[in-house]
C-alpha cells in the first residue's frame, strides 16, 4: 500500500541526489567508466544510488530497493523502490543540463509513485496514483499537469531518444513511419520527453529499448496527467523493454503507425492501483 509520507520521502531522496549531482556536474575530476553494455557510469551515479539506498534502509527497512547501478530485483509482491541515479548520464558528462534522478515506488510490481528531479533544468516533477501529476520550479508554486488535446498524428509533435537505437533494437522503418505520420519530430531523449508529454508540450514519445528504472516513474506521471503509457505492443507495463507514451488520444494511431497492436489480457491492463 501507499503510505502517506512516501511522497515526502521521495522528495527527500531527490534532495539528497541533487546535492551530490550538482556538486559533480561539470567537475574536472569526474570519473567515468564503461559498463558491460557500453553505457557510461560516473562516480556521481554510484554516489547518488548509494546515498539513496542508505536513506531507504533507514526509513523503509522492509521495502526492497533496486537501482540501475547496484542492481536488485523488485519482485511482483510487496513494496519496492526503483531508482535511476542519473538518467541521461551522457548529457551529464558533457555538460548538457537534460539529466535527472528518477525515483519510483512499486506496489506488487506496479508503479504507484514517481518523482523526477532535474536540478540543472531547475525543475521537479512528481505524481502519485489518484492525486494527479505536478511540476515545480524553485521559488514557484506547484503546477498541475495535463496532456495535450491534439487528436491527429498529422498535428502531433513526436520524440525519441536516438534514431540509432531503432536500427539496433527494433525497426528504423517503423519509427520513420511514425515520424512521417506526425507534424514534427525531435529527439529530446530520456526522461525529459515523457515529462514534456505530461506537460502537453509533446504528444508522442516512442522508444525501442528501455529499462524498468528508465520509465517506471514517468509512467505514473504521464498517466496521472491524463495520458497513456504502454510498451510498443500496447501492453500497459513498464518492464517489457520498450515504451510508448502519448496524450491518450493518439495512442492507438501511434501503435498502428509503428506496426504494434494491443495485446488483450496482458498483465497490468486491468490492474487496480492502490491509492
Amino acid at each position: 500500500m501507499l503510505i502517506a509520507d512516501d511522497l515526502a520521502l521521495a522528495m527527500r531522496l531527490a534532495d539528497v541526489a541533487d546535492e551530490i549531482t550538482m556538486d559533480r556536474y561539470g567537475a574536472r575530476d569526474l570519473r567515468v567508466e564503461g559498463k558491460p553494455d557500453r553505457s557510461p557510469v560516473t562516480d556521481a551515479d554510484l554516489a547518488v544510488e548509494d546515498a539513496m539506498r542508505a536513506v531507504l534502509a533507514a526509513e523503509r527497512p522492509a521495502d526492497t530497493v533496486a537501482g540501475e547501478e547496484r542492481g536488485g530485483a523488485t519482485g511482483s509482491t510487496g513494496r519496492a523502490w526503483l531508482v535511476d541515479p542519473i538518467d541521461g548520464t551522457k548529457n551529464f558528462m558533457r555538460g548538457v543540463p537534460a539529466w535527472a534522478t528518477l525515483i519510483a515506488l512499486l506496489v506488487d510490481g506496479w508503479p504507484v509513485l514517481g518523482a523526477i528531479s532535474g536540478p540543472a533544468l531547475r525543475r521537479r516533477w512528481w505524481a502519485t496514483r489518484g492525486r494527479g501529476a505536478w511540476t515545480q520550479a524553485p521559488g514557484q508554486q506547484p503546477r498541475r499537469l495535463a496532456v495535450s488535446a491534439v487528436n491527429s498524428l498529422a498535428d502531433a509533435y513526436v520524440s525519441t531518444t536516438d534514431l540509432g537505437l531503432w536500427v539496433r533494437h527494433h525497426s528504423r522503418q517503423a519509427y520513420l513511419a511514425l515520424v512521417d505520420a506526425c507534424w514534427e519530430s525531435r529527439a529530446f531523449g530520456d526522461f525529459w520527453q515523457y515529462c514534456l508529454v505530461a506537460e502537453g508540450a509533446l504528444d508522442v514519445v516512442a522508444e525501442p529499448i528501455v529499462n524498468p528504472w528508465d520509465v517506471a516513474a514517468v509512467q505514473v506521471l504521464v498517466e496521472e496527467a491524463g495520458g497513456r503509457f504502454t510498451d510498443l505492443s500496447g501492453a500497459r507495463r513498464h518492464d517489457s523493454g520498450t515504451a510508448l507514451a502519448t496524450n491518450g488520444l493518439l495512442h492507438d494511431a501511434a501503435l498502428a503507425a509503428l506496426g504494434g497492436h494491443h495485446t488483450a489480457g496482458t498483465p497490468g491492463d486491468d490492474v487496480t492501483f492502490p491509492q
